[in-house]
């Protein structure tokens, strides 16, 4: 047998044990859950179905860990502002503190108010509901993962709401004017996520990347860059993160977070003062001063996700107890400690076990990041939310946070066909004239700013003998020098797998809620 042969058997051999070291992990986490919500349960009426629903809930936890967890840190990591190991570190950290310390101890049971319980008069009928909805949405959620298809966890647990309610109260339980909300969300959250962040890129390319001083454009901007980001993400925080412990109005947070973006500004500002680039080319200078505050922005993301989104784990969990405890169909219900607990320490092993392959999407499977570039995405995430909550508008932070990373990819492929296009301009003037001096008028056009570059192009168009390029000539250019920064079969399966979210976990959850019906009956 040939040794590169015996390399692979090895190789295959080494990945399968560590498929099996996660999934012995994950049934050790769910075989730990059953064992305490049975002991808590005791001799209760319904105890089964409270652990069938605890074991349910672990496994839909480890899959928002799994999968959604990757938009607040693959940006970071992609850029390598942070490594794995780091992203994760951070990521499981700030994602269990934000769904301890600021999940809340009452959360809604019915997501969105997309069904009407005052429908469901029976308990079981509830519980069964409910329990199909949550199973619905985790297995949508891997199903995903596996596809390395970061989708919208709070979609997932509305699909299947809306379809396991439909199935046990008929078509007029639905609140169709939220659910076209909620549709329109899909197209909202990417564009204006998307529009944010190539909006951002624009104004780094043109303030400092397009500058002959790169690093003393960038010493003037950055900071005013940083407190932008400061004040975004300490009203976003305040707003989301912290909405469950404090609950000022807009004004109150802008203001907050206009105090804290002060400071880091002025911070942000004495310190690359006094920093040296020197040994650093002017690029990878500019973009190590983005390298803090993308940690940061990864850390608070991460917090004010855990604060959010552990309710899609949790509510569905809490409802079910609250219905088996205490026989109320609520659609606000308590949340005890140890439910609060099977969803912080579930979304954490689900991105330390499963995490990695979402953020490898995200961060550098869609398009090429670097730290300037994941600054804008981050950017994008904290100031979308803040508008649409602002305006009422239902967004998705995966959806934005991904179609933040397409913005930056479809505004690079824009500006260098256009950089393609004058350079094959500048030729076309230069036509029968010396080699060389077309390459030199090249390398100043390149060097020059974009006002120079401006300039030079009207004074050779000017100088010129030959005439201006034709419409047919200029379509010819753009088919030649056609560039695709962003990979568009990741375009395609995102895309397409935000579109199925809600049917598919909607279909699937009423399929569980029948069978699960016909087995209790």
């Amino acid at each position: 047998m040939k040794i590169k042969n015996i390399q692979n058997i090895e190789q295959a051999t080494h990945s399968g044990r560590s498929d099996m070291l996660r999934l012995g992990i994950g049934l050790l986490f769910i075989v730990i859950i059953m064992m305490f919500t049975a002991y808590q349960a005791g001799d209760i009426p319904g105890h089964t179905m409270l652990v069938v629903a605890a074991i349910i809930g672990g496994y839909m936890a480890m899959n928002i860990g799994a999968n959604d967890v990757a938009n607040n840190v693959g940006p970071a990591v992609g850029s390598m502002a942070l490594t794995m190991t780091g992203a994760i570190i951070i990521a499981m950290i700030f994602e269990a503190g934000g769904a301890l310390i600021a999940g809340g101890d009452v959360v809604s049971t019915i997501k969105k108010g997309i069904i009407d319980p005052a429908s469901i008069n029976d308990q079981n009928t509830f519980v069964w509901l409910m329990t199909a909805a949550l199973l619905a949405g985790a297995i949508w959620l891997n199903i995903a993962t596996a596809l390395g298809a970061p989708v919208s966890t709070t979609h997932s647990i509305v699909g299947g709401v809306l379809g396991a309610g439909i199935a046990a109260g008929g078509l007029q339980i639905a609140n169709w004017g939220t659910m076209g909300k909620i549709a329109a969300s899909w197209v909202i959250s990417p564009v204006l996520g998307g529009v944010i962040a190539a909006f951002f890129l624009f104004i780094i390319k043109r303030t400092i990347m397009y500058r002959k001083d790169k690093k003393a454009a960038a010493r003037a901007m950055v900071p005013i860059l940083v407190g932008l980001m400061a004040w975004a993400f300490s009203t976003y925080l305040i707003l989301k993160g912290l909405k469950k412990l404090w609950k000022p109005g807009f004004g109150m947070a802008a203001l907050v977070g206009l105090g804290i973006a002060f400071i880091i500004y002025l911070f942000v500002r004495a310190r690359l003062q006094r920093r040296s680039f020197e040994g650093q080319s002017a690029k990878k200078s500019v973009n190590s001063m983005f390298t803090i505050p993308l940690i940061f922005a990864a850390a608070l993301l991460s917090f004010a996700h855990g604060a959010n989104d552990v309710a899609n784990a949790v509510g569905p969990l809490a409802a079910i107890n609250e219905a088996i405890i205490h026989g109320a169909i609520a659609t606000k219900a308590p949340i005890p400690s140890w439910v609060m607990l099977v969803g912080a320490i579930g979304i954490a092993i689900g991105l330390a076990l499963y995490g990695p392959k979402l953020i490898r999407t995200v961060g550098s499977e869609i398009t090429e990041l670097d730290k300037s570039r994941a600054f804008c995405i981050a950017m994008a995430a904290a100031i979308t939310v803040i508008i649409a909550s602002q305006l009422g508008l239902p967004v998705s932070s995966t959806h934005i946070a991904v179609g933040g990373v397409f913005g930056v990819g479809f505004l690079r492929e824009y500006i260098k066909k256009n950089y393609s296009r004058m350079i094959e301009e500048i030729r076309h003037h230069h036509t029968g004239k010396d080699q060389a001096e077309t390459e030199a008028f090249i390398r100043r056009f390149e060097a020059a700013s974009v006002i120079e570059k401006g300039e030079m192009l009207k004074e050779l168009k000017k100088k010129s003998r030959h005439a201006p390029i034709t419409k047919k000539e200029r379509k010819a250019l753009r088919r030649v020098q056609r560039v695709e920064l962003v990979k568009r079969s990741s375009l395609m399966k995102i895309v397409l797998a935000w579109i199925v979210t809600v049917p598919a976990t909607g279909l699937m959850a009423a399929m569980l809620y029948y069978m699960i019906r016909g087995m209790m009956v």
